[in-house]
Formats: structure tokens, C-alpha cells, sequence
């Protein structure tokens, strides 16, 4: 069964790996886990918890990867705006502290 879910890190698709995501599965391109907060329906950063499944279980972490037996992917769970807005920030501190030299 085919899906459009793409990495919330970097928007690579997911296509390749199997519903249900398993809690070990990661992006194959950047790597990042991806049954994680930031990749269910339920995370909303607006709320107190940042989700808004009134019987998971608190998760701190939002980037790793969890047991939460709530977890739904969605598929809209990249947002290209924050990628470019850390990718700038990135370029900024290697200019800053000489990161990427291409000598």
C-alpha cells in the first residue's frame, strides 16, 4: 500500500518503508527516527503537552523515537519554511566559525 508521507526533517518520502512505521524505522536520507512526536497527527506545538491525544502518555523528547501507541503518521509533517530557516541558520555559524572550508 502506497502513502505520501515524507521525513519531517528534510521532506524525503517515506514511501519506501511499511505501515505501520516501527519504532526503529528512519529516514533513508537523512536518517532521522520518524516514529517520533514531530511525525503524528496528534502533535500540535500550539498546545500544552504539544499533543493533542488526551490519553498518550507525556513524551518529552519530540525527536526521538517512542512506544506511543496513539502514533499516526501525517503525511504533512515537513514544513519546508522551518527547513529553510535552520538551513540559513546553519550557513550563519559556518560563515561565523569558518564550518564547511573549501580549500
Amino acid at each position: 500500500m502506497s502513502h505520501n508521507i515524507a521525513c519531517y526533517r528534510c521532506g524525503a518520502s517515506l514511501e519506501a518503508l511499511s505501515l505501520p512505521l516501527s519504532r526503529r524505522d528512519q529516514c533513508p536520507q537523512c536518517s532521522a527516527d520518524v516514529h517520533v512526536c514531530k511525525m503524528c497527527s496528534s502533535f500540535d506545538p500550539r498546545v500544552t503537552r504539544k499533543c493533542r491525544e488526551d490519553g498518550a502518555e507525556d513524551v518529552t523528547e519530540k525527536e526521538r523515537p517512542n512506544f506511543c501507541d496513539w502514533f499516526v503518521p501525517r503525511d504533512d509533517a515537513f514544513d519546508p519554511d522551518r527547513k529553510s530557516e535552520s538551513d540559513a541558520a546553519e550557513a550563519a555559524l559556518d560563515a561565523l566559525f569558518g564550518g564547511s572550508d573549501d580549500s
